[in-house]
């Protein structure tokens, strides 16, 4: 009889992030207490060769032939998701080691066009709704002191909808409609409130208050040339990246 207690009592509480990275199950499937080595003085299933290697098509003979399996290594080294198909601990110093593949810069960009149309159409109706629009009604004139109020609360309401949908399940509707998600670089969970909101600060801000069509190409479009994590600007920020689900 092993002395390990059994499965599950004593061992630390399961994370409350399914996304987080999982590790993988037990690499020694015998669930022998002696690990891979026979304890010294004999075979502790009564081999009736002892320390000896037994002759070849010997009854008690390894079946994996003279040669045992070893368990210390990857079973399957052409994982999808680099030498560990489970999604295990990072490989080397590999930190997307275990995470799925990450997202396409096109798929992103289609997501954050789809997240500025939703929100657009809320701040066009906030602001019409108080009279901080840009433009009077006779769209002739520009009152700068409205300007400036409806890029306030387009700047409010772009950084609330992306921190509160990041933190809470990685994903703005865009995302989650084409299939991706935010997640930490570290270890693959979702961000922190934290994390997620200085992640649509760096987003949103420059965006609501200048050079809106010019900062959405530089920081989001920073993911199609980074290497390797595809990370836009505001995801260096906040340390993250954007993986498919």
């Amino acid at each position: 009889m092993t002395s390990e207690p059994p499965p599950g009592s004593g061992g630390q509480p399961p994370e409350d992030d399914p996304f987080r990275k999982q590790q993988p199950p037990s690499q020694n499937p015998s669930g022998d207490s002696y690990g891979t080595q026979p304890p010294a003085g004999g075979d502790p299933y009564g081999s009736p060769y002892g320390n000896q290697q037994p002759p070849s098509g010997a009854p008690y003979g390894s079946p994996y032939g003279n040669q045992p399996p070893s368990y210390g290594q990857p079973a399957y080294p052409g994982g999808p998701y680099g030498n560990d198909p489970y999604g295990g601990a990072p490989q080397g110093n590999d930190p997307l080691a275990g995470m799925p593949p990450l997202a396409p810069s096109g798929k992103r960009t289609l997501a954050r066009i789809i997240d500025m149309i939703l929100v657009g159409v809320v701040v066009g109706l906030l602001t019409w709704a108080f009279r901080v629009n840009e433009y009077d009604m006779s769209g002739d004139d520009v009152d700068y002191g409205k300007s400036f109020w409806q890029s306030l609360v387009a700047a409010v309401l772009y950084i609330a909808y992306d921190t509160v949908l990041t933190a809470r399940t990685g994903q703005t509707l865009g995302k989650r409609w084409l299939g991706m998600r935010v997640a930490n670089l570290e270890n693959g969970s979702n961000p922190s409130t934290q994390t997620a909101l200085a992640r649509a600060a760096v987003l949103w801000v420059p965006f609501a208050f200048c050079c809106a069509c010019l900062w959405t190409a530089i920081s989001g479009g920073w993911s199609f040339f980074d290497r390797p994590y595809k990370q836009g600007l505001h995801d260096k920020a906040a340390k993250t990246v954007v993986v498919s689900v």
